[in-house]
């Protein structure tokens, strides 16, 4: 992140005055401008982050995803972020969070946010246009994930855009009615906290959302999660002694979850690779519970 969208981040979070902005842009990753790619044709994943949410609350997934071998694009979309840098310096921030509060008005920025990631399918995968990254994807290996509402168009991209073979959605409603449907046969899993997504939840369309899907599908509780467990933030708040007593799963706990299971998910669906880990509980993974309905 550049410093000023560290800012803005942590003057959203309520953490203005007690976390620098430099301490957050200063954070190192394993990316490297420029690396020279790797040869080969590779699996396509993209990523979406929450509302109001950059895309770099997703770059441990991305990393991850990216040692195992695929190109991996995560998308800021644009005004819906507290603070997205374009070259050249031009900030913008999120309008939308002013503007969006109602179901509608959500089921909205989910139909938006799909046309966004089908126009990055377009663009990565237009040789003319993007060289060596399209030379590098496999166009017909293409999957999606996304956290919150990231989630919701998840499913939403796959509703309308048959490129995309599979797709995952960690913690997020659909917003967009039928929820779930349109997927066809294709895979898709949902991966949220219990609290929420339980099948006694009031407040989730998660059960209709398995009432349309078709093909393989998967829905997976975490026991001690909150909403933002699926992201980077609860880490790296761990990682500065600022670690939420109210939420049971610490962050790097949470982490590891996610990496395994979205990881074996498209390992399974767009490199037809076995996992037994989708296959029911297991004794390294206790917090997960696998629902039917």
């Amino acid at each position: 992140m550049t410093a000023d969208e560290a800012r803005l981040l942590l003057e959203a979070r309520g953490l203005s005055g007690i976390v620098p902005a430099s301490a957050v842009a200063g954070t190192r990753t394993y990316g490297q401008v420029s690396a020279p790619p790797a040869p080969g044709r590779f699996p396509l994943v993209l990523l979406s982050p929450g509302f109001s949410m950059p895309r770099s609350t997703l770059t441990s997934l991305a990393d991850d995803l990216a040692s195992r071998g695929y190109v991996v694009a995560s998308v800021d979309h644009a005004y819906e972020s507290v603070g997205t840098e374009f070259p050249g310096g031009r900030t913008l921030t999120c309008v939308a969070c002013e503007q969006v509060d109602t179901p509608p008005e959500k089921a909205a920025v989910v139909r938006g946010r799909a046309e966004d990631m089908s126009l990055v399918i377009d663009e990565l995968t237009n040789r003319r246009r993007t060289g060596t990254p399209a030379r590098m994807i496999d166009p017909r290996r293409i999957g999606i994930a996304g956290h919150s509402i990231g989630g919701a168009t998840a499913a939403a991209t796959m509703a309308t855009d048959d490129r995309v073979r599979a797709g995952a959605d960690l913690d997020g409603d659909f917003f967009v009615h039928p929820a779930g449907a349109g997927l066809g046969r294709r895979p898709f899993m949902m991966l949220g906290a219990e609290s929420t997504h339980s099948p006694t939840g009031d407040d989730t369309d998660w059960p209709d959302a398995w009432s349309h899907l078709n093909g393989w599908k998967r829905r997976l509780t975490v026991t001690g999660a909150e909403h933002f467990s699926f992201t980077d933030l609860p880490y790296l708040a761990g990682q500065m002694g600022l670690s939420d007593p109210a939420v049971p799963l610490s962050g790097e706990r949470g982490w590891h979850i996610t990496r395994d299971y979205v990881a074996a998910f498209f390992d399974l669906h767009l490199r037809d690779i076995p996992q037994p880990l989708l296959n029911g509980p297991t004794a390294s993974h206790p917090e997960i519970a696998f629902r039917q309905q």
